[in-house]
């Protein structure tokens, strides 16, 4: 009696471990339309887990190494982090929020006032985008920049397609690879270098260097962003910038020769109507 009943104690386990090595038995069988594309399915259909035993539910567990158990303080003093849970007697990080500020030592000189400092950084710098005009000539190259015969390129028809960051506070045309450009283009940036210049009217097209502060370069590129409030007029440059936008050389937008030659050329931005020719 007693051998019987162990017999059927023991009768779903041997019918899993049958059951388990069934699709081991029969794989290559199934795996045998995969032996002309060169995988090892006789390999495959020999593994077997390193303990000797088929894998099952209960025998699942993660890579050794992988897990870790948490820390788990003030469970008692057997635990070696109970009472205090390692924080100590009083003090600052003894109690909740209580912390001190990155950089603090102590008292001592920090490190960040021992160390010489070299170098600095101009207070009122312009963060603006460089561009360089063979970058412009690749981009019409390849289609991604269209330019008209009057259109006048703005900041925001750059961004556009893809030549400056969503974020930019500006754009700095560069002059390097001037030859490479040959096409003719109306450009309006913030700034311009002297070989940029001289490259963009080589090949017929013109500069016009603009001011934009923060809100109105916001106001160019994201114009939805005000049509509940009409967009806001444009700010004349700083008197510590407006020389450069009152230079002739530099193709300032406030400079006479400038002006006259935008309106006798027609210039109008994307999505404008062009001016009256003088």
């Amino acid at each position: 009696m007693f051998a019987a009943a162990a017999l059927a104690r023991r009768a779903p386990t041997a019918l899993l471990r049958r059951s388990a090595a069934a699709p081991l038995a029969a794989a290559p069988a199934a795996w045998a339309g995969l032996a002309g594309a060169g995988l090892p399915w006789g390999a495959l259909a020999g593994a077997r887990p390193s303990s000797g035993e088929a894998v099952r539910l209960n025998t699942l567990r993660p890579a050794a190494g992988s897990t870790k158990q948490a820390k788990r303080v003030g469970r008692g003093i057997g635990s070696g982090l109970g009472k205090t849970a390692g924080r100590g007697h009083k003090g600052t990080r003894s109690r909740s929020g209580g912390s001190v500020r990155v950089g603090f030592e102590g008292g001592q000189t920090p490190l960040h006032k021992l160390l010489p400092k070299v170098g600095f950084r101009p207070p009122r710098r312009e963060a603006l985008d460089p561009l360089n005009v063979g970058a412009v000539q690749l981009w019409i190259d390849m289609g991604r920049l269209a330019c008209g015969e009057r259109e006048l390129l703005t900041t925001r028809d750059l961004v556009e397609c893809g030549l400056v960051s969503k974020k930019t506070r500006g754009v700095k045309l560069l002059g390097g690879d001037g030859g490479a450009l040959t096409a003719r283009v109306h450009l309006e940036v913030s700034r311009a270098s002297r070989g940029a210049i001289a490259a963009v009217e080589a090949a017929g097209g013109t500069v016009t260097c603009a001011h934009y502060n923060r809100l109105a370069m916001r106001a160019l590129l994201k114009p939805h962003k005000f049509a509940d409030r009409g967009l806001p007029k444009r700010a004349r440059p700083p008197p510590r910038l407006m020389r450069y936008y009152v230079d002739d050389a530099l193709r300032g937008e406030y400079a006479p020769a400038v002006q006259l030659r935008n309106r006798e050329l027609g210039l109008a931005k994307r999505g404008a109507a062009a001016p009256t020719a003088l």
